[in-house]
């Protein structure tokens, strides 16, 4: 270690978040209160739905939904992490997000997730900018704005949010890694040490079996339906955490066919139980000036891990 160099894992503990994928079909405070039992410290919920197949049928902005969650919140002491999901559409209206975000706010979360779903490839200028009025409309109340780079989505792949997230240059803009779409979009692990330790909010934590579907229905399938818990897969936790700073994890594991053999809380429960099994003792070995002209160099290296998978 150089002296110019900080260890960013000292003393730093993280945050266990239950995504509100991993159990879609329950309310905030139903997911509060399976959070608590199961023994996290947080939950990450959707407050701007996408109208997607078993999204609980209930607004998460209803005066009385709002009610329900601040009780659930105050008798467990279980935090907000984040809220999801401020969506980059072809005609999407940012301010009709700001209800969210104030009541995120309002809740105590600090993170916001943005993810891309344009149908043209040659958006990039649009993209930039609703991701950059995403985040001032995010900034007034405290949140930083993650994007995420769903294998299936507009932007596949870490250069592709990270090209997003320089160009919008935002102080609150950011970058969330999933390690379902680190396995799926075979990044090189090596960009991850070529980016600004700021630009990592937190962490995605799900496994995968090998191989990688080749249509897109075929990882939506995967992504919304059939992730594993962490060891159960293919997928290298350490060699990725290790290259990041020290950050939070939220658990996102959807799983249909584990929640139906063992409900909800008892799949929430595995899940945090597998993760800090496999990922608990893990520490970043990332330090502070660590990126640059060293980044620049290991970006053109072939050698090591390709992406973030466990050689068996």
């Amino acid at each position: 270690m150089s002296s110019g160099d900080i260890d960013l894992s000292n003393q730093f503990s993280p945050k266990y978040s239950l995504a509100h994928l991993t159990l879609l079909g329950c309310s905030i405070p139903e997911l509060t209160y399976i959070a608590s039992h199961a023994g996290y410290d947080a939950i990450s919920p959707r407050l701007i739905p996408m109208g997607v197949a078993e999204e609980c049928p209930c607004s998460p902005l209803d005066r009385e939904m709002m009610r329900a969650t601040r009780n659930a919140l105050k008798v467990t002491g279980i935090d907000v992490h984040d809220i999801e999901l401020a969506s980059i559409t072809d005609h999407c209206d940012v301010k009709s997000y700001e209800p969210a975000i104030e009541v995120g706010a309002e809740l105590g979360a600090r993170k916001l997730i943005a993810s891309a779903w344009t149908t043209s490839r040659d958006d990039r200028d649009y993209v930039v900018d609703t991701f950059a009025k995403i985040c001032d409309l995010a900034e007034p109340y405290g949140l930083s704005v993650a994007l995420e780079f769903p294998s299936f989505s507009r932007l596949r792949n870490l250069r592709e949010v990270a090209d997003i997230v320089g160009a919008a240059n935002r102080p609150n803009g950011a970058i969330l890694i999933d390690t379902l779409y680190m396995h799926m979009s075979r990044v090189n692990l090596i960009e991850l040490e070529t980016l600004p330790s700021e630009w990592f909010s937190f962490v995605h934590i799900s496994d995968a079996l090998p191989g990688v579907p080749d249509t897109s229905a075929g990882m939506i399938q995967i992504a919304r339906n059939a992730r594993l818990y962490p060891g159960d897969g293919c997928i290298d936790f350490a060699a990725i955490i290790e290259r990041l700073p020290p950050v939070d994890y939220s658990i996102e594991l959807p799983n249909r066919s584990r929640v139906a053999e063992l409900g909800y809380e008892e799949h929430a429960r595995r899940c945090l139980q597998a993760a800090r099994r496999n990922i608990g003792t893990v520490k970043s070995k990332r330090m502070s000036g660590a990126t640059g002209a060293l980044g620049a160099l290991a970006i053109n290296q072939t050698k090591g891990e390709s992406y973030g998978s466990r050689t068996h």
